[in-house]
């Protein structure tokens, strides 16, 4: 289990669902496009607090990111 890539993944699951682009749902995470873009292209490692920040963002429990289908 790579978990950069599950969490990645799951971010970007969720994100699409609600139909967010990356710009907007950066925006609401009060992060910057291009993090949002490197997290889902699992180029970035991130922090708890950012993990937190997503996970209410998307309106997902924090551990679903943490999920491998």
């Amino acid at each position: 289990m790579d978990i950069i890539k599950v969490f990645g993944s799951n971010v970007r699951k969720y994100r699409t669902q609600q139909k967010i682009s990356q710009e907007k749902f950066a925006e609401n995470c009060g992060l910057h496009r291009t993090y949002i873009s490197d997290i889902e292209c699992f180029r970035r490692s991130i922090s708890l607090d950012n993990i937190q920040r997503i996970a209410d963002a998307l309106g997902v429990e924090t551990y679903k990111l943490f999920l491998e289908e």
